[in-house]
C-alpha cells in the first residue's frame, strides 16, 4: 500500500474537504478522489460518505482511523531507521519554540548527550502550531513548545514555565506607556490572553512581533516599550538604556513537552522528558539555579 493513500485519508479525516484536503496536500482534487478509491479498494470497504452536508467518515472508515494512524507512524519510523546517523544507534529530531531556542537549547542538547550518548539529534526551532503539525506526521520526534494543539495522536505534559517582562526606554509605569511607540508581544495564545486582561487599553498598538528576539531588536533600534524574555529584559535594562514598567507584573508562560502518543512510554522520550522537565523545573524556580 502507497503512504501517500494513508496521509490522503488522514487529511480527509481533519479537513472532511476534498477540496480544502487538494490544496493542503498540493494536488488536485481527481488525485485525492483516485487515492481514496484506490484505498477503499485495497481494504475492501467504503471509508467515506459524501452528501450535501460534506464528507463524513462510514463505519468502517471509523473502524480503519486508528490503523492508518499507526501505518503512519510505523511508515516515519521505518524511514527514520534506515536514515544515516553516523556511529549513533537513532536520530531524534527535537522541535522547540522559537524564544525558547537560543537561551535553552545548548543545556537541553548537553543533558541529552550526557544521559543519552548514543542518540544523534537534529534541532528545529518553530512555531508550536507547525510543531504539533510535524509531531502528527512523523517529521518530529519530541518538541518543546508554548500551545498544545490537541490531536488524538499527540500526548502533552508540562515541564514548568518562563516569563516576560515589560520594559521600556522611557516608561517607568504604566500611564507612561504611549500606545504608538509600544510593540505588543503575540508570543502564544495564552499570553495574549493574559495580555489582554492586563493591558486592553494597548491592544490596538500598530505594532506587533511574535518572537522575543524581534522586539528585543526593534527596541534597541526605534526605542518604545515590549515585553521579553525575562532574562533578557534583565540584561537591557543591566545596560541603563531600559528600565522595568514597575507597576505591570511579569506574564508567565506555560512550556510543554509534546510527542506522538504510542512514544510516552518508550526510555528514550521519557528520559528526554525528564531532561526537560528538570531544566526548566530550574528556570521556573530561579532561587533552585546550581
Amino acid at each position: 500500500m502507497q503512504i501517500e493513500l494513508v496521509e490522503t485519508f488522514l487529511d480527509l479525516v481533519e479537513t472532511r474537504s476534498f477540496n480544502r484536503t487538494a490544496e493542503r496536500l498540493g494536488v488536485t482534487q481527481s488525485t485525492v478522489s483516485a487515492r481514496v478509491v484506490a484505498l477503499e479498494t485495497a481494504v475492501g470497504a467504503r471509508l467515506f460518505v459524501r452528501s450535501r452536508a460534506g464528507t463524513e467518515l462510514s463505519t468502517e472508515g471509523l473502524r480503519f482511523e486508528p490503523h492508518a494512524r499507526l501505518l503512519r507512524a510505523d511508515w516515519n519510523e521505518a524511514k527514520r531507521a534506515v536514515e544515516p546517523a553516523g556511529n549513533s544507534a537513532v536520530t531524534l529530531r527535537l522541535g522547540i519554540q522559537n524564544d525558547l531556542a537560543a537561551g535553552h537549547i545548548g543545556k537541553l542538547v548537553a543533558g541529552v548527550k550526557r544521559n543519552l550518548p548514543q542518540v544523534a539529534l537534529y534541532i528545529e526551532p518553530d512555531y508550536s502550531a507547525q510543531m504539533c503539525a510535524d509531531l502528527t506526521r512523523g517529521a518530529l520526534d519530541f518538541a518543546i513548545l508554548y500551545s498544545p494543539k490537541p490531536h488524538p495522536d499527540l500526548h502533552f505534559a508540562s515541564v514548568g514555565d518562563i516569563a516576560y517582562r515589560l520594559i521600556g526606554d522611557t516608561a517607568r509605569n504604566r500611564v507612561q506607556i504611549d500606545p504608538m511607540t509600544y510593540i505588543r508581544g503575540a508570543f502564544s495564545p495564552a499570553f495574549e490572553a493574559t495580555h489582554r486582561q492586563l493591558l486592553p487599553e494597548l491592544l490596538g498598538a500598530p505594532l506587533a512581533a511574535g518572537q522575543s528576539s524581534i522586539i528585543t531588536s526593534l527596541l534597541s533600534t526605534i526605542g518604545g516599550t515590549g515585553f521579553v524574555l525575562a532574562d533578557t529584559a534583565q540584561q537591557m535594562v543591566e545596560t541603563g538604556q531600559f528600565g522595568y514598567v514597575e507597576d505591570v507584573p511579569p506574564v508567565t508562560q506555560p512550556i510543554y513537552a509534546a510527542m506522538n502518543l504510542r512514544n510516552r512510554t518508550a526510555r528514550i522520550y521519557r528520559r528526554v522528558f525528564r531532561i526537560a522537565n528538570r531544566h526548566f523545573a530550574t528556570v521556573s524556580n530561579p532561587s533552585d539555579r546550581i
